[in-house]
């Protein structure tokens, strides 16, 4: 089998162990995996952002913003916005490369748990794209990682289409207007499922509107920590 990443041919070295009991087929080679840096060290309680301080600067912006409480309860990513994972993530997102997706499966599903196994009768409700910009990609990236978890997954929410993300500088994320519509209120807690926590405002967006409906608590889970 050839690595998704670099598509060089992945040898598995043969022993016993592995003759009595193959392993699982490898996604990726090693030389890649080693590139896809978790998340480590002390990070902010709120937002995953490596930092000392409990909660980081703009997360304590988000809460006087939000009148002294936060909507979103916390976000938990996964891995660090190297070099290597932006080019992953281009692969991935904006060419179209589905399968590519699959090597966050094993990652992401472990870390869901190790972070929300405390939240009970959770819904997982991945963030949305436009039908204009779902045209574009044939696929939406959110999706396809909340396809990893196990939790009851809605599509409550869709959105109208604008100008990408990815085009906005940071102070025009932040005081963008909410593009989501939600289409059925729900009573239980909240996970919002994407695949870049960058300045919080898209999750934000999402949060807020959902907690004005009445749910009680909103959570995000992120594969990556811009």
């Amino acid at each position: 089998m050839n690595c998704l990443c670099c598509h060089e041919e992945i040898i598995i070295e043969m022993d016993w162990a592995n003759f009595l009991f193959p392993p699982k087929p490898s996604l990726i080679c090693d030389i890649c995996k080693r590139q896809m840096t978790l998340l480590g060290g002390n990070r902010c309680l709120r937002c995953s952002r490596v930092t000392e301080a409990k909660i980081c600067d703009d997360c304590l912006r988000w809460e006087t913003y939000y009148g002294g409480h936060d909507v979103l309860e916390f976000n938990y990513s996964v891995y660090t916005y190297s070099t290597f994972m932006q080019v992953i993530i281009a692969k991935w997102k904006y060419r179209g490369d589905y399968e590519l997706g699959t090597i966050f499966e094993d990652s992401y599903s472990t870390y869901f748990h190790k972070a929300f196994a405390s939240i009970k009768d959770a819904v997982i409700i991945p963030i949305p794209l436009s039908m204009e910009r779902l045209q574009e990609r044939c696929f939406n990236q959110a999706e396809m990682l909340a396809s990893f978890l196990t939790p009851k997954k809605m599509n409550i929410l869709s959105r109208t289409h604008g100008e990408k993300q990815s085009k906005k500088s940071r102070k025009e994320r932040i005081y963008s207007e909410n593009p989501f519509i939600l289409q059925q209120k729900l009573n239980n807690p909240i996970i919002l499922v994407d695949d870049i926590y960058t300045t919080g405002t898209t999750l934000r967006h999402a949060a807020k509107l959902l907690k004005d409906a009445g749910c009680p608590e909103v959570y995000s889970y992120t594969l990556i920590r811009g």
